[in-house]
């Protein structure tokens, strides 16, 4: 049985201040996993400063191998790969391009001499750590790895052993950005979602594609406005929407420059803006009423 609350932090788009809102939730609200599943570009541990971390290797699709020893240069896997992937060598022989190979196995099936198998590929890893703001699930792929979704299933799986070893009933998850993969396999079965966004056309673009996404794993959210200060006019754009939509403002931030000191020099930017410690506060007590 569940015995804890999932809550993620997402956006329609990258660079709206996601993580920092999560790197502040992470200082204010008690006995929680932290989860960091942006696993194409992590930078929550930036701010959190982990220690003590334990990394395990993921394993992503089985990439092709030629033995050339039993390679007898016919040429016919790279004629019938889809891909690309094989080149022949200057000695007559022939290897995988590992970053073009797509682990489809239709090489070792057509070798005529069995010189080609296929075997494992690591593409990225992921780790669990300790911080001052508690323990921190993250993780790593590799550039052009494959598999982003499946890293972020394993990252929350983590977390969730995490919160039952160590008898704690909350998780936050600092989720991808955008509505694809990653995003779809950070949200669902989560409790609560908080969406941050900013007031620029874009924004309110993705802003109301991500609510979509939520609607569909009928996923309850609120939503947290950071920069409104920017562009009122589309603050209010977005604050409309909200109501019609029936999500809740939780928060309204301002653009400040003392935030962005504070980012800038590895530090979560509490106690650095009000309405930022203010929306921190107001989605602790959200979570603790779920």
């Amino acid at each position: 049985m569940k015995k804890f609350k999932e809550i993620v932090i997402v956006s329609g788009k990258g660079g709206t201040g996601k993580t920092t809102l999560t790197a502040t939730l992470a200082a204010v609200i008690p006995h929680k996993v932290i989860a960091d599943t942006d696993v194409d570009a992590a930078n929550l541990h930036l701010l959190l400063n982990p220690k003590n971390s334990k990394h395990t290797e993921f394993q992503g699709l089985d990439i092709a191998r030629i033995d050339p020893a039993q390679c007898a240069g016919c040429g016919l896997c790279r004629d019938k790969c889809t891909f690309n992937a094989i080149i022949e060598t200057s000695n007559k022989g022939f290897k995988v391009d590992e970053s073009a190979c797509e682990g489809c196995t239709l090489c070792s099936l057509v070798c005529p001499v069995k010189a080609i198998a296929m075997k494992p590929r690591i593409v990225g890893r992921w780790m669990i750590s300790d911080t001052a703001y508690g323990r921190l699930v993250h993780a790593r792929l590799k550039p052009g790895g494959e598999n982003s979704g499946h890293l972020v299933t394993m990252v929350r799986l983590q977390a969730k052993h995490q919160a039952l070893e160590n008898n704690i009933d909350t998780i936050i998850i600092d989720g991808p950005p955008g509505i694809g993969c990653p995003v779809n396999a950070a949200i669902s079965g989560t409790d609560y979602a908080v969406l941050v966004t900013e007031p620029t056309q874009s924004g309110i673009s993705d802003l109301e594609r991500i609510m979509q996404l939520l609607s569909h794993f009928d996923i309850p959210c609120g939503v947290v406005i950071n920069r409104f200060d920017i562009h009122p006019e589309n603050s209010h754009q977005i604050e409309r929407f909200c109501r019609e939509s029936g999500a809740t403002i939780l928060g309204k931030i301002p653009h400040s420059y003392k935030i962005i000191e504070a980012i800038t020099s590895a530090k979560i930017p509490l106690n650095q803006c009000d309405e930022l410690d203010h929306t921190a506060t107001i989605i602790g007590e959200v979570i603790a009423n779920l």
